[in-house]
């Protein structure tokens, strides 16, 4: 080898040994302890008022890619039995083969297939969601909330969305009335970043 074609050498390996490595996708755990994500719903009742209702417990993470959010992902686990309508009785009856049937099907999830962005901090999310033994895919017009460092040195992510699901698409057929044949579901995830 030359001096000249050694030296090429020794430069190129120093740059690449030197260039920075393409940026990886962050992992986020949904802050669910600290209550800082919510999986609630809202029904109309008789077409007169909305009932609001929410899950209790849930678990979940999710991956973004700060350079190319395409690559984005999210799984989350809700645990039925957790409904809370602020009304024993009626909650109740959720849990019950009625409805929920938690017994049978204690969990709900979602397992995201496509992350899509949008104008600005808007996406859409599309997945596979799994209720009543049921799962079908979906889509959500999720909004990405803020992103930045907590008072304690650690980095949060947050986002929001909603969809509407028609009961009778995931076998609860339960006759609630023509107004109340479809049921809003709002998530909101605050990510600790690992």
């Amino acid at each position: 080898m030359t001096m000249k074609f050694k030296t090429l050498l020794a430069l190129s390996m120093l740059v690449i040994a030197g260039a920075p490595l393409a940026a990886q996708a962050e992992k986020y755990l949904i802050d669910t302890a600290g209550a800082h994500a919510y999986v609630q719903f809202r029904i109309s009742h008789l077409g007169y008022s909305w009932l609001m209702g929410r899950f209790n417990r849930f678990e979940g993470s999710f991956v973004y890619d700060e350079e190319n959010p395409a690559r984005s992902a999210v799984e989350v686990t809700v645990d039925t039995a957790s409904i809370d309508t602020n009304h024993a009785e009626r909650d109740k009856h959720l849990r019950s083969e009625d409805f929920l049937n938690v017994a049978s099907y204690p969990q709900a999830r979602f397992v995201s297939s496509r992350f899509t962005p949008l104008s600005g901090n808007e996406a859409e999310l599309e997945g596979e969601f799994t209720l009543h033994g049921v799962t079908r895919p979906v889509a959500l017009k999720v909004t990405q909330v803020g992103a930045g460092t907590d008072p304690w040195g650690g980095f949060r992510r947050g986002f929001a969305g909603s969809m509407k699901i028609r009961l009778a698409d995931y076998g609860i057929d339960y006759n609630l009335g023509p107004a109340s044949e479809e049921l809003e579901l709002m998530v909101g995830f605050e990510g600790i970043r690992q």
